[in-house]
């Protein structure tokens, strides 16, 4: 068996593979931060089996670039260790420097809160579950992680009287807290925000009464947050479909392009999608090995699929139209020349509860 100091520098070298080289300070952290201090009480395999530690192949699985399910309730999960090549692409966002004081929402197993202050952050984490704070507590103290403070309690109101830099936040949500923006002015928030059934992360600026922008950093899937942060709003889309929610789709329009979109121009294609259809959303199809982009109509048990190369499913009451609207969002997407998601630029605006508002994504402007 490796070291655990062999099986980081063999995570970071998995993170780079794909996504290209880590900043140093970055790679660093990774290397460093023993990741299997953050999930002593175990995870959840794909299989569905719970791994503990000391069990055959435990510090392999915890040493790859995968996400790790530490909590499920109901047989729905509802904590985890973040897919660390994720965490990379937004802790890189986020730009830290030394001294900074961040604010993270959702504390999670702990890990990102200990890899933030290896980049020489000052860091408070609030989680609204208090065994996955104490959790997270423990894990730091055990690790020998200082400079960390956890909090239990609504991230929507983040920590009310302190100031930070920035913001991260590790679940997603439907919409941006002015709370977030007050206390970190005029700082930055990396937040997944829901889009299409996904949550593509934003880089978030502005002041709480607005004007609110945002870039796309890139595409991910998050756990869901409760309370606020989940309102629906205007520009809101539909839950993505489970497995067998869609029956008697049958081909409506042949494959546009001889070789299918790649994962990345998939995911390029289902954010313009999310900006030009409220009906946007995804849903595990037979036969397909990856989720799949679909338009559902309004009974919900229908609509018009989008698959990799441009053939259009479509089945229901609603069939023709949904399969001409996902045709006309073929044909923008073509016309635009095919823009990446970080061609877009976001304006948020005040939804949700008036009570407790969330700034949400409301329009939408190529670059």
């Amino acid at each position: 068996m490796a070291g655990v100091s062999d099986l980081g520098r063999r995570l970071v070298d998995e993170i780079e593979r794909d996504g290209g080289p880590l900043p140093a300070a970055l790679a660093a952290a990774f290397a460093a931060v023993p990741r299997e201090a953050f999930v002593a009480e175990g995870f959840q395999r794909r299989d569905g089996r719970w791994a503990t530690p000391g069990t055959a192949g435990f510090l392999d699985t915890v040493y790859r670039d995968d996400v790790l399910v530490t909590k499920v309730d109901a047989g729905v999960p509802v904590s985890s260790s973040s897919q660390p090549s994720l965490m990379a692409i937004m802790l890189d966002a986020l730009a830290v420097v030394p001294g900074d004081r961040v604010l993270e929402i959702g504390a999670g197993t702990g890990y990102n809160a200990a890899l933030l202050t290896r980049l020489g952050a000052e860091v408070t984490s609030v989680d609204v579950q208090a065994d996955v704070a104490e959790r997270a507590r423990l894990a730091l103290l055990h690790a020998g992680i200082a400079g960390v403070r956890v909090l239990t309690g609504d991230g929507y109101a983040g920590s009310p009287g302190d100031r930070f830099d920035k913001v991260i936040v590790t679940v997603g949500v439907a919409g941006v807290s002015p709370q977030w923006l007050a206390q970190a002015r005029p700082g930055l928030v990396v937040v997944p925000v829901q889009h299409a059934g996904t949550h593509p992360v934003l880089a978030v600026r502005g002041e709480p009464g607005g004007p609110v922008t945002a870039s796309v950093i890139c595409s991910s899937g998050f756990m869901t947050a409760a309370g606020p942060l989940s309102a629906a709003h205007p520009a809101g889309h539909p839950a993505p479909v489970s497995s067998g929610g869609l029956t008697g789709l049958h081909p409506a329009a042949p494959a546009r392009w001889p070789r299918p979109l790649t994962s990345l121009r998939y995911r390029d294609l289902w954010y313009a999608a999310g900006v030009w259809s409220t009906r946007a959303t995804h849903a595990a199809l037979p036969g397909q090995q990856q989720n799949t982009l679909i338009l559902l109509d309004d009974a919900g048990t229908g609509g018009a699929a989008i698959l990799p190369d441009g053939t259009v499913l479509a089945g229901g009451p609603e069939a023709a139209r949904c399969a001409t609207t996902a045709a006309t969002i073929l044909d923008r997407w073509q016309a635009a020349g095919h823009p990446p998601m970080q061609a877009w630029r976001v304006t948020l605006r005040p939804a949700g509860d008036p009570s407790a508002p969330i700034l949400a994504p409301a329009t939408w402007e190529l670059t």
